[in-house]
């Protein structure tokens, strides 16, 4: 059986940690990639199964910042050689004031890394936030540069904050309780952006070619 390896790298946003609440003070993390699995294992059905098997691992460490996320990028993603790597990162950098810039410039070289390295990479801006409108901007920022990159070197992105803002720009209320993190709602609908605008393509083309394509 043919086998393809997904790894998702990044921050809280990839572990799915989810703020505690009155109902809810230990919430259990729900990330994306549990949902992508769901996914995907409907996409293959009985017969597509029987002919390859995609792994997911999550690799996403809360707090992170993306240098801290280079400083490890050897080993939880270029040692262990996936096919296919999903970054998501620089969240936490703009909260520390850190320039969209500088960030965007860490995000391109865990995609050099992976392409240098013969793993497919997909890019993903960063969600919005949700009372903290100065937040914004710099959010917007960092996301057309990481379009700009993602397009100049031919690799797929996946605009989450589309996928999880209103008509504003702000993050849904719906999909977090403390505007920054997401809610279990909202990293199901990252992972449905992830699936339709990412995953789905590169599974269908595995399962059609075969391993040796």
């Amino acid at each position: 059986m043919d086998m393809l390896v997904i790894v998702a790298f990044g921050d809280s946003l990839t572990v799915g940690y989810r703020s505690p609440t009155r109902e809810d003070p230990e919430p259990v993390p729900a990330p994306y990639t549990s949902f992508l699995r769901r996914e995907t294992e409907k996409l293959l059905g009985r017969d597509g199964a029987s002919l390859l098997r995609v792994e997911f691992v999550n690799r996403g460490i809360v707090g992170e910042l993306t240098e801290e996320m280079l400083d490890r990028f050897d080993r939880d993603v270029l040692g262990p050689r996936p096919d296919v790597v999903i970054i998501l990162g620089g969240s936490n950098d703009l909260g520390w004031g850190v320039a969209p810039r500088v960030i965007a410039e860490n995000l391109q070289q865990l995609v050099d890394g992976a392409l240098e390295s013969g793993i497919q990479p997909v890019t993903c801006t960063v969600p919005s936030v949700l009372g903290f409108d100065e937040g914004i901007r710099p959010r917007l920022e960092l996301n057309g540069l990481i379009k700009e990159q993602s397009l100049d070197h031919g690799v797929v992105c996946v605009d989450l904050f589309a996928a999880t803002s209103d008509s504003a720009g702000r993050l849904r209320d719906e999909y977090s309780n403390d505007g920054l993190h997401l809610s279990a709602l909202g990293y199901e609908a990252m992972a449905e952006a992830i699936f339709s605008g990412a995953v789905n393509g590169i599974v269908s083309k595995r399962l059609a070619s075969g391993p040796d394509t």
